[in-house]
């Protein structure tokens, strides 16, 4: 490592972002917001050190892979990315992550307004892509953030009663699903009469399967089953889903932020100006309040935020401004330098 700045809760890092990511333990970022580079956008050398796509795409997997390593299991990735290769990315980016919108950055104005389309032969790009992922869930990916399990076992634990009055009814006359299936017109046994995916049959739905229960009873010379009428049941299944509600509170700590506001827009098309120059501008310095928009919307107060190419810090000076913990790391010594400058300033 080749220099490490503290600044209260930012840690700045002067170091190649695959040698310093390695230091960092498992699970240890809450969000990931970072814009490597694209390869073959900027004249600068740092943007041109790869052989071609391929290879460029190895090191950018090499990148992912440590991402997905230290990314919390409720945390949350947001990966800049150019046009040109956006699709490869996605790609390569879904066999860790589940990418959950490929969300398109228009720019209002730029170079484009007095450039000579004709010559271009294709469409100017007037715009940049951000990748929002997070993990996949489930039993056959791991890094489940655990909420879903929680809210299924609570569920099953709450509704128990209704659970059971269901279950018995059926075991006491021995109804087959496909006797079900055939009075409802509904392959629903599993979820009327099992305990995994509950859930409480419509009132049309509770009364054929009263009429066949009854039906079944009487052959069987047993007591009727089904009997409680449909809205009192609706009563306490109403009563038993707002404490199922009330006990979800305690596990939004398990699940992956996400936060939008009136003020964020609700689609993947966003919209904010670039950066204008300023002496001193890093040639791929991003909007801060597209910053601030992410940050707010992924993460909690506390959070650590990491930017791994942090370029002139505006993720790192924006996370600071929300309370969250945030980690930078570039690689040129003069430009993290002066990344370290401005940052103290904000402090």
């Amino acid at each position: 490592m080749k220099n490490t700045v503290k600044i209260n809760s930012i840690e700045l890092v002067n170091d190649d972002c695959l040698q310093y990511i390695k230091t960092l333990p498992d699970n240890s970022i809450d969000l990931i917001c970072t814009d490597p580079p694209y390869f073959r956008v900027k004249p600068d050398g740092w943007d041109n050190q790869w052989k071609g796509d391929s290879d460029y795409l190895t090191w950018l997997d090499m990148c992912l892979a440590e991402f997905w390593r230290v990314l919390k299991p409720a945390g949350s990735i947001y990966l800049f990315c150019g046009h040109r290769l956006a699709a490869d990315i996605e790609l390569l980016m879904r066999n860790r992550f589940d990418v959950l919108n490929h969300i398109i950055w228009a720019k209002p104005s730029g170079r484009w307004n007095g450039c000579n389309k004709e010559s271009l032969r294709a469409y100017f790009p007037a715009t940049e892509r951000i990748l929002f992922a997070g993990h996949y869930l489930g039993p056959y990916k791991p890094k489940d953030d655990g909420y879903a399990a929680k809210c299924d076992d609570t569920k099953r634990h709450v509704m128990t009663p209704l659970i059971d009055y269901f279950r018995n009814a059926r075991a006491s006359l021995g109804v087959t699903s496909k006797q079900i299936v055939a009075a409802t017109g509904k392959n629903m046994a599993s979820h009327w009469f099992g305990a995994s995916q509950w859930q409480l049959p419509n009132e049309a739905d509770y009364l054929k399967l009263q009429a066949l229960f009854s039906d079944i009873a009487r052959v069987k010379q047993q007591r009727q089953e089904l009997e409680t009428p449909h809205h009192q049941l609706v009563v306490e299944y109403q009563a038993l889903s707002r404490r199922y509600v009330e006990l979800l509170d305690e596990y939004k700590a398990l699940r992956r932020p996400f936060s939008v506001s009136a003020a964020v827009p609700y689609t993947d098309v966003w919209t904010h100006k670039p950066v204008q120059f300023y002496p001193g501008k890093h040639p791929c310095e991003k909007p801060a309040d597209m910053l601030r928009q992410i940050i707010e919307a992924s993460s909690r107060p506390g959070d650590v935020v990491a930017d791994f190419f942090m370029g002139s810090g505006s993720t790192i000076k924006a996370a600071f401004h929300l309370g969250r913990h945030a980690i930078g790391v570039e690689l040129d010594e003069a430009r993290f330098k002066q990344t370290v400058e401005e940052v103290e300033q904000v402090q």
